[in-house]
């Protein structure tokens, strides 16, 4: 294994970092549900026996956060805009430095204080050297298999309002320098409405080396039925093996066309934690998720109130790797 390789996501893990919510303009409305929904989600991962750091903003928000999870979560109270730790938190490598690219508020449209400097901090804190790279590049614009092969979208990494200087060559070569992935394979367009530019994270995964789940579309007005079926010719042809879950099929808010996956489920040491939307296909989700992962308990847990301030539990969310067990 290339020394500098993220570890997949399904290799054992020390603790998992999440953050919790505590922007009322990001969660208008919705703000209380979502701290609920992270702290369920905190709660599962903690009671499954591995360590939980829960970031808190402040002594109100850590407060709010004591009162709703168990003893077994961790506080650590941080400086920190968005919860989205799976962006803005360390990328682990195998060599046991952590990589931290620049970070632009997904395009410059989310920019907020402490964004650009949670994830050396987090880092540092837990003993690693930090490297620091020369272009922007967020944690859930990829998903790698642990063996080299990196899935991500063109909308996301190829955005002009990421690295408009860089081509798909020079992204691959960094892709192959910083991370250790050799074989990039490219999708097209991420989710409708999906607040990152399209994040692969909320599209399509790797549940195995070289195996790739991708939500199918279901009913006849699913919004995102034709970039699931561009996606899903990809990756047929870069030769991965393909495993189709249900997507969650016509979610909204209002006029509003949420971009809810399945997809966004967190894995960790012995539990994957799916949302779900009270869509009626939530349990075949689920089920269909659990069934990829036979060495693990997997759970479905509300992920709305979440999704309503623009991401799920995998976007809050950023693993560090047991190095001593990979």
């Amino acid at each position: 294994m290339n020394s500098r390789i993220m570890p997949p996501e399904w290799a054992p893990q020390k603790w998992l970092w999440i953050g919790f919510p505590h922007l009322a303009d990001e969660w208008p409305g919705y703000l209380g549900a979502a701290q609920e929904q992270i702290a369920a989600f905190a709660n599962a991962v903690a009671e499954s026996g591995q360590e939980v750091r829960l970031l808190v903003r402040d002594a109100a928000n850590e407060a709010r956060a004591r009162s709703l999870v168990s003893g077994a979560v961790q506080l650590e109270r941080r400086e920190y805009g968005d919860v989205w730790l799976r962006d803005t938190g360390p990328l682990v490598r195998s060599d046991g430095t952590a990589l931290r690219c620049r970070f632009n508020g997904w395009g410059e449209k989310y920019l907020m204080p402490g964004d650009q400097t949670i994830g050396a901090e987090i880092a540092r804190d837990a003993g690693l050297p930090v490297e620091q790279s020369d272009w922007i590049l967020e944690g859930g614009a990829i998903d790698g298999d642990g063996t080299g092969i990196v899935l991500t979208t063109e909308q996301c990494l190829l955005n002009p309002n990421r690295n408009p200087h860089l081509s798909r060559e020079d992204i691959e070569e960094r892709l192959v320098r910083d991370l250790g992935f050799g074989k990039v394979v490219w999708l097209g367009d991420g989710l409708i409405n999906d607040h990152t530019d399209g994040h692969v994270d909320n599209l399509a995964r790797f549940v195995a080396p070289g195996e790739v789940v991708l939500p199918r579309a279901t009913g006849s007005n699913d919004p995102n039925a034709q970039i699931y079926a561009d996606a899903r010719a990809r990756i047929l042809d870069a030769g991965l093996k393909l495993h189709e879950i249900p997507s969650p099929g016509l979610i909204s808010r209002g006029d509003f066309v949420e971009p809810a996956s399945y997809a966004n489920f967190a894995i960790t040491t012995d539990l994957v934690v799916v949302p779900t939307f009270g869509s009626p296909h939530d349990a075949d989700g689920v089920a269909a998720i659990g069934a990829l992962f036979p060495d693990r308990a997997t759970i479905g847990l509300p992920g709305d109130a979440v999704l309503a301030g623009g991401g799920g539990f995998h976007c809050a969310s950023q693993q560090m790797p047991d190095l001593s067990r990979i």
